[in-house]
Formats: C-alpha cells, sequence, structure tokens
C-alpha cells in the first residue's frame, strides 16, 4: 500500500480495505523527543515506527508537511530544516523556489520527482523554550501502476459505491487551492471534480483502479499530486463455523537454541471482519503475545480458491529452549459463534552428524574397496578360478593354450641367449610343468618333414591364445629385430598371427617383452604388432627381478591370468606326435612331441 497501516498521514484512506473501514484517529507518529541541543544525527532520533512513508510516481509533484506541523496554526506558521538523505549524498533542502526541491516553513516541495529523489527526509525545529522536535519522513519514488502507489482496496457487496480521495491530495489540493478530477485507469472520468466518487449500480465494468488528481499551480506551472485506489466487486459477508487450516501435524521438528516460526491459521467464512474471526498461540492457559521472548504476529491472507478469508497468527521463537520441547502449545481460533483449538508439540531434530559420518565412511569404505580390488583384481581371479567348476575339456576343441612366436634371429648375442634361456627352461617349466597349460612353441614343436605352412596354420587354429614374445632391447640399433620378411626364421609365423588376432579375431594375444626396451621403442615393429601394443600393454620380465623364477611372481601371476581359465584338453593319443628335432636355435632343447606323456597339474593354485 501506499501509506503504511502505522502512518496516520494517511487517515482513513491508508487504512482502507473496505469501504465501511472506520478511519483512524488520534496521533501515533511523531518524533517528541526533546532536547535542548541535537545530540546526534537527525536519524538517530527517529525510530524507525515512527518514519512516515510516502510513495509517488515518476513525474508527480508532492507538497510534504508533518502530520503534526497540520494540527494547528501556530504549528503551520513555524520554519523547519529539511535535509535529505539519498544514496549518493546527505544534502540540505534548499530554500530558494527556483529549485525543483525547496523548503518553505513548515513545508517542502517536490515537483516531477525522479527515481534519485527516493531517500530519506528529516526536518528539524525547535520550540520557543530552545526545545527540539524532529520529524521523519521515506520517500520512494516508483513507476506508474506500481501496486505500492495504491492507497487500499475497495472490496465489498454494496451495490453503490464511494471513493474517496485520499486525505494526503485533499490536504494538499486544500492548501495550494487545487482543483480535483479522476481518472478510471487511463481514461478521464468527465463531470466528477470532487473529493470523492460515487458509482451507481457498479458492476465488473466499473471494476479497476481510480486516481484521484489534485492539480494545482505554483510558480505559474500546474503540477499533480495523484492518489490512486482500486475498485473490486465483492460478495457479501457469510459467517462459517472456523476451520484450523494449520497447523496440520501434532508435532514439529526443531532444534535447540535455533529460532523457529509456528503457524496458527483460521478460516471462517468468506469477507470475515478480524473482529469475528481470531487466531492465537496460547501455552498453559497464557496467550503467548505476552510472555518474553515469543513474539505473535496477526496476518490476514487473501481469499483462497474456496473464497475463505483466512486470519494467521504466527509465533515466533528466537531461541528454541529445554522448556520449549516439554510443553504443548495450542493454536485457537475463535469465530463468530464457535471456537476450535489444535496442539503442537516440538520435537527435537535429529542431528545429521551421525548420517554425515557414517555417509564419509561407507564412501571411504566403497572407495578403499574398489581401490583393494583395482589393485588385487589378477589375485582375486586368480584365487576364485579354482573355485568354479570349469569343464576340464574345453568346448572349442583346440589342442593348445597358446601359440608361442619369437624372434629366432638377432645379432646382439646376449639378447639372443636370454631369448633361448626364456623359450627353451622358464616359459615351460612354469606355464606347463606348473599350471598344465600346452604351449606349442615355434622351433621346439615342429614336427620334421611337414610343411611349414601347413604346420603354422594348423598349429595357429589350434591354439587359443597367441604368445608374443619381444626380446630384450627390442629395436635399439639394429633393424634385424623383429621383421616379416620371409628369409628371417618365424616371419610367417608373425603374419599368420597378426592375422587370426587383429583381421579374424579368433584368438587373444598375450605380450611378454623380455627386459627393457631400447630407446626407439617399438617404431621398427610393424604396424599390426604396435596396434596390438597400444591396445594391451606387453608384460614386462625382468630375470633380475626378486622371485622372478617363482610361479607366485606378479609377472606369471599376470601371465596366468592372461591364460584361459581352464587348461587345454589332453591330446588323445592318436594325437600323439612324434619326437622332434630340435632346431639350431634351442640347442639342447630334446622332448617329446607336442602331447608329450607326462602327467601335469590341471591348474596353479599357487599365489
Amino acid at each position: 500500500r501506499r501509506g503504511r497501516a502505522q502512518d496516520p498521514y494517511k487517515g482513513g484512506a491508508a487504512r482502507r480495505t473496505h469501504i465501511k473501514a472506520r478511519a483512524r484517529t488520534g496521533p501515533s507518529l511523531r518524533c517528541s523527543r526533546r532536547y535542548a541541543r541535537s545530540p546526534g544525527s537527525a536519524e538517530e532520533l527517529c525510530d524507525p515506527s515512527d518514519v512516515e512513508h510516502r510513495y509517488l510516481s515518476v513525474g508527480e509533484a508532492l507538497y510534504y508537511v508533518p502530520f503534526f506541523q497540520r494540527s494547528t496554526e501556530e504549528s503551520q506558521k513555524q520554519n523547519l530544516t529539511w535535509t535529505r538523505r539519498t544514496r549518493d549524498k546527505e544534502e540540505d533542502v534548499p530554500t530558494e523556489e527556483n529549485q525543483s526541491l525547496y523548503s518553505r516553513g513548515n513545508a517542502f516541495f517536490l515537483f516531477s520527482a525522479e527515481p534519485n529523489d527516493s531517500g530519506s527526509y528529516t526536518a528539524t525545529g525547535y520550540s520557543p523554550s530552545g526545545e527540539q522536535f524532529v520529524y521523519c519522513a521515506e520517500i520512494e519514488v516508483l513507476k506508474v501502476n506500481d501496486e505500492k502507489l495504491l492507497y487500499g482496496k475497495i472490496e465489498n457487496s454494496d451495490q453503490n459505491k464511494r471513493i474517496e480521495c485520499p486525505e494526503p491530495i485533499i490536504f494538499t489540493c486544500k492548501q495550494l487551492r487545487g482543483d480535483f478530477s479522476w481518472r478510471n485507469g487511463s481514461k478521464s472520468i468527465t463531470d466528477q471534480h470532487g473529493s470523492e466518487l460515487r458509482i451507481t449500480a457498479a458492476g465488473e465494468a466499473d471494476e479497476g483502479v481510480y486516481t484521484c488528481v489534485c492539480s494545482w499551480t505554483h510558480g505559474g506551472v500546474e503540477y499533480k499530486s495523484l492518489g490512486s485506489t482500486r475498485l473490486q466487486l465483492g460478495e457479501g459477508t457469510q459467517h462459517r463455523d472456523p476451520e484450523i487450516i494449520f497447523p496440520t501435524n501434532k508435532q514439529q521438528f526443531a532444534e535447540k537454541g535455533v529460532g523457529i516460526k509456528l503457524n496458527c491459521s483460521i478460516a471462517c467464512g468468506s469477507n470475515v471482519d478480524q473482529n469475528d474471526c481470531r487466531a492465537n498461540w496460547h501455552r498453559d492457559g497464557v496467550l503467548l503475545s505476552q510472555v518474553p521472548g515469543y513474539i505473535q504476529t496477526i496476518e490476514t491472507v487473501p481469499e483462497d480458491r474456496a473464497r475463505n478469508t483466512i486470519f494467521k497468527a504466527v509465533l515466533t521463537i528466537d531461541k528454541v529452549s529445554a522448556e520449549d520441547f516439554n510443553v504443548v502449545f495450542v493454536c485457537k481460533g475463535a469465530g463468530r459463534f464457535q471456537s476450535v483449538n489444535a496442539t503442537l508439540t516440538l520435537k527435537r531434530r535429529e542431528s545429521v552428524i551421525p548420517l554425515v559420518v557414517g555417509g564419509v565412511c561407507a564412501l571411504f569404505l566403497c572407495v578403499f574397496a574398489a581401490a583393494l580390488v583395482k589393485w588385487f583384481a589378477i589375485d582375486i581371479v586368480l584365487f576364485f578360478r579354482p573355485c568354479f567348476q570349469f569343464s576340464r575339456c574345453n568346448k572349442d576343441g583346440r589342442m593348445f593354450d597358446a601359440y608361442v612366436v619369437y624372434q629366432t634371429q638377432s645379432e646382439d648375442k646376449v639378447a639372443e641367449v636370454a631369448l633361448t634361456q626364456f623359450i627353451a627352461q622358464i616359459l615351460p617349466s612354469v606355464l606347463e610343468e606348473k599350471c598344465g597349460y600346452r604351449l606349442f612353441i615355434h622351433g621346439r614343436d615342429d614336427t620334421p618333414g611337414e610343411d611349414r605352412l601347413e604346420l603354422v596354420e594348423g598349429r595357429m587354429k589350434q591354439s587359443r591364445r597367441l604368445m608374443v614374445i619381444l626380446p630384450p632391447g627390442s629395436g635399439p640399433e639394429s633393424e634385424s629385430a623383429v621383421s616379416l620378411q620371409p628369409p628371417v626364421i618365424g616371419g610367417y609365423d608373425w603374419q599368420v598371427g597378426l592375422h587370426h588376432a587383429l583381421l579374424q579375431r579368433e584368438m587373444s594375444v598375450i605380450l611378454v617383452q623380455l627386459g627393457d626396451v631400447g630407446p626407439r621403442g617399438y617404431s621398427h615393429l610393424p604396424a599390426g604388432l604396435q596396434h596390438l601394443i597400444l591396445k594391451s600393454a606387453p608384460v614386462r620380465w625382468r630375470e633380475e627381478a626378486p622371485g622372478a623364477a617363482s610361479g607366485s611372481s606378479r609377472f606369471w601371476k599376470r601371465v596366468r591370468y592372461l591364460m584361459p581359465a581352464t587348461p587345454a584338453k589332453r591330446c588323445p593319443p592318436s594325437a600323439v606326435i612324434e619326437p622332434w628335432r630340435a632346431p639350431a636355435g634351442l640347442p639342447g632343447l630334446m622332448r617329446n612331441g607336442a602331447c608329450a606323456k607326462r602327467e601335469a597339474p590341471t591348474q596353479c593354485f599357487f599365489f
């Protein structure tokens, strides 16, 4: 509303929510404290509840006189000193009439108000005995059609309506001898030049905002002061038995030492006056608005969809005490003929700290478990492999668990010796003798006299993995490290293996790097093999590492993890291959055929 409820300067217009509302009488605004001389600034002398509020539209003119300066002719002749404090600065109000803002006597004029004119206006005056009087006003300039500009709303069931011009506008016209006119919205109403407007047999077309315009002249220039009121057709008063809207629950959570608000809302019908519908909070039969530490405010809520006028009592508890948890709060509603009540108790809100701590611990445990699983994933898989009932006969019908290919020629004799030792001794001793896997090692398991191409094709198709052994320092200085050229022994094995792994995708690849990689890395290797290395990093074998030859080392765990879960089925007697001749590359490696008649465990159980 344009004028606050406690502002008597607006008179009845500021409080008029119904046309029959009674005008407020008696002064309630005055900073009447008396001082021999000012002990401080004017703002310090005015209580916030004593400040008058005025709202202006852009371009409107204001003639302002403090309320208590209008009561007697003697007061009207008294001179006041005005100061203005805006957002940017504080200044004295000039007394020259050629200014857009100037003071004269006990009043000040503001012509064509602008938003930057919003601020605090303070007047000081002295009585003949030297006592100081202070008046404070808050002026706010708003855009046209802002709801704050309305002085009130007329809403009742009367057929004939009477709209009064707001009292500040009447006072301005009386003092400055102005003329009245009326507008409905932006449309002027002709033949209406009094301080009140009457509408006979009002209908829906008459609803809207009515503006009382006071036109007055100063210094030969015409100015206008405005006061607007909204007219809304209402229905007749309907009384019903009071109904408690809130509280709906008998308990409400609260925390000790924290403020809380309790809502008691009562509906008694439509268009009901507050004298016929009351809401209050009680405790032990005592009205809580009279108890220290409790603040109760009464509000009127606009009608809801059911056309109910709701009266609400809001109880504010600054700090909930231990005593508040042991008492019963009673929401009492009194209608015109009946009373109702509802009880409410406060319940301690459970602390969220245990939940937060529990959640953090659970999250930590999950992260820790995930880290453990990630770090020991291979160990976990190898540990549980024997527990599952895998078939002893692999259903794919393949005879070998892995086809091993490697470089058979090298200019580096040290690397060749390390490769020969790994292929001939270390690899078979762990995977074949301890774990029961069946390997086809190029050079060791060749059949004398058999066509090489057919041998490689056949054994490759009978293998479930392709194990590629990369020699130490692959490609540091020599171009003969690993080649696909036919003259190099094992070159065709590489071609067939990469074809099965990359194009036909019939077998997985296990890459084993012996020792360190040379300074050139793997750039000299075939593109297909480089692609496999990018997809899966090689498992690095370090002979000098502690426990490297042990089947429980990290290296062998990773190799066993990449190998099939169940070793290949033993070959039937008809598939036994005749003894073979050891190649020149693997001297002294004399064994029986690929399906040697020796017993070996079918699974590894060491970790």
